[in-house]
């Protein structure tokens, strides 16, 4: 079933790219679907931290307090007011700090609040998701969305969605006692042939297991009582839409993942309800409900929200059908990437997912872990080793141009808090400068630089998840109000949309650079200098047409540093871009003359 899915799925794409021609006069929307992923600069932000534009709709339309309609301002843990008429409104913004795309956090209709008593928490992050459908209230409409997605195109921007395919809200209960908090129940502890465990009852008699992707096979699964006994309650039967995902057999149904082996991908997620992407009814409804939304707005691109906690025959079954359904809507640079969460640099890992599942990309946890750790003062081996790894992905390094690359994001915390927490007893003066420094990094290596709002207005955090979820609009939270910015005496407790912050001028300065610069948008990548130790890094781009070289130089160190660097034998005069002077000629045939200040940069480019 699923190899059928993706043969449809590549029928479709070829139909799709047929029947798609260039448009007598391009306009905006025609000059942005041109563009390929590589040529994008994200910016990743969470609507219900952004801006709000209209308070009628802070909370969902709902009625009573916090617990019932998960608003509340002040707590960092509920919904602000954040919305997509406020984020249409700061389009501007967005656009002025170079920023051609936009990555949109998940605005799904989410289960307004969920958790234990006293331990409850709203979905404001997007990802308790009840209706796969239609905008949450809280966000506003399916027309407020719409609104969003034409005014970006209009300004020649694109817009990215964040979706989920792994789980739903938390809905479904088990009859079996809470009391030890659902642990996962293995396969070969409570195979799907028994009820309760290996002395139970036998069901589901003729199930020839998950691997079989059968319609057939999966018809013979009818209970799904086999780990614990799922139930619905009686207010939530039919809470889900579409209204098959309210059917527990569709679900895993095993208890809380503990994030490792088997149980990291058949676990729910602190409870969360986890679906049985093996089902080709979930396959087949999945591809259906984002189908639906490409057809809907005309979105640019997905980034897919637990990517590694769902089968990889999943996803070569839904990657392909939604790359055909943008192509028949004439989106013929459709942009997939997954998240794959690695808490050290391990490309191996992120390659895996783009052989083995079809991935077209993944968030570069690798490219953070590495930048954050050289622009840190600490090695830059690893930055050193990227052009190298590349070569693991499917496609090799020309297919790592349209990785996202980051310093920081929503669940793991925010850049200036991991350069902070390098040296706590840094100056504010230096963490702003190895703050751009790593966004020096960011906007001119190689990969998609992907900015998480408010970080090019010197947040900082004091951790990841709710710590780092700050509100750019006036905030009421008395732990994000009491932080020190970076590079600004302001704090969240005003509006942050400063044009003027010395981090917001630099990423917007190369950001411009970097789209009108085929070497750093497409070019390939040889490192040139690197070290276990604070000091020089550099790393030669070349044009993909030209093969004019770009060399790129940081400094990592609090003292001045002096070099000689290697550059091609024909690269013999060089004009700076960006950051510090570079040397007029080079010192001799295949060596230039490279001096940094403590913790600057420079963009020399080889002139033809």
């Amino acid at each position: 079933m699923i190899r059928r899915y993706a043969l449809m799925a590549a029928s479709i794409l070829s139909l799709g790219l047929s029947l798609s021609t260039a448009p007598a006069h391009a306009g905006p929307l025609e000059d942005l679907r041109a563009r390929s992923p590589e040529q994008e600069v994200i910016y990743f932000v969470l609507p219900d931290r952004f801006e709000n534009g209209d308070p009628s709709n802070d909370k969902g339309g709902l009625q009573g307090g916090k617990l019932d309609t998960g608003f509340d301002p002040a707590d960092k843990a509920f919904y602000h007011g954040g919305d997509l008429k406020g984020l249409t409104a700061r389009l501007g913004y967005i656009q002025g700090l170079g920023a051609t795309a936009i990555w949109v956090g998940p605005i799904f209709k989410n289960k307004p609040v969920q958790g234990p008593k006293g331990e409850e928490s709203a979905g404001y992050h997007g990802y308790w998701i009840t209706d796969f459908t239609h905008v949450d209230p809280h966000f506003g409409s399916d027309a407020d969305f719409k609104a969003l997605v034409d005014a970006a195109h209009a300004r020649g921007m694109k817009v990215y969605m964040d979706i989920i395919a792994n789980h739903t809200a938390d809905v479904i209960r088990y009859k079996e006692s809470a009391a030890e908090g659902y642990p996962y129940r293995s396969k070969a502890d409570y195979p799907v042939s028994l009820r309760g465990g290996i002395t139970g009852k036998t069901i589901n008699p003729g199930f020839a297991g998950d691997q079989n992707p059968s319609v057939a096979n999966w018809a013979k699964l009818t209970d799904p009582s086999f780990a614990y006994t799922p139930v619905v309650p009686k207010d939530e039967a039919r809470v889900k839409v579409p209204a098959w995902l309210n059917d527990p057999i569709y679900y895993h149904n095993r208890g809380n993942t503990d994030w490792k082996g088997e149980s990291a991908q058949y676990g729910d997620f602190v409870g969360l309800d986890d679906l049985a992407t093996e089902h080709p009814r979930v396959v087949e409804g999945m591809i259906a409900i984002y189908g639906d939304w490409i057809d809907r707005y005309g979105i640019d691109g997905f980034r897919i929200d637990t990517a590694k906690h769902v089968n990889p025959a999943f996803w070569q079954a839904f990657v392909p059908a939604m790359k055909a359904r943008a192509a028949a809507k004439g989106i013929p640079n459709f942009h997939i990437f997954g998240e794959v969460m690695t808490g050290d640099y391990d490309p191996a890992l992120l390659a895996s997912w783009t052989r083995n599942a079809g991935l077209p990309g993944v968030l570069d946890f690798a490219f953070m872990h590495a930048v954050l750790k050289a622009a840190g003062g600490g090695s830059s081996e690893e930055l050193a080793r990227l052009p190298d790894d590349d070569g693991l992905y499917e496609g090799g390094a020309k297919a790592a141009l349209q990785l996202p690359t980051f310093l920081g994001n929503h669940d793991a915390g925010r850049a200036a808090m991991f350069l902070k927490a390098a040296d706590p007893a840094m100056s504010a003066d230096e963490l702003l400068k190895r703050d751009e420094l790593a966004h020096a990094m960011l906007l001119t290596l190689r990969g998609v630089p992907t900015i998480y709002y408010g970080d090019e207005q010197g947040f900082v955090g004091a951790g990841g998840d709710q710590l780092s979820r700050q509100d750019m609009f006036a905030s009421k939270v008395a732990i994000y109000n009491g932080e020190a910015l970076v590079g600004t005496t302001k704090t969240t407790a005003t509006e942050n949309f400063d044009p003027a912050h010395p981090l917001y001028r630099l990423i917007a300065q190369l950001s411009a650079l970097r789209v009108k610069t085929p070497a750093l948008t497409s070019g390939r990548s040889v490192t040139r200098a690197a070290s276990d130790k604070p000091g020089l890094v550099a790393i030669s781009r070349f044009d993909p047409e030209t093969n004019r070289e770009v060399l790129l130089t940081f400094n990592t160190s609090t003292a001045a540093v002096a070099s000689q660097v290697a550059v091609e034998p024909a690269s013999l005069a060089f004009e700076t871009l960006a950051g510090a002077p570079c040397a007029a000629q080079a010192s001799a045939p295949g060596s230039l003359r490279i001096e940094l200040p403590p913790l600057g940069f420079a963009v020399c480019a080889a002139k033809p």
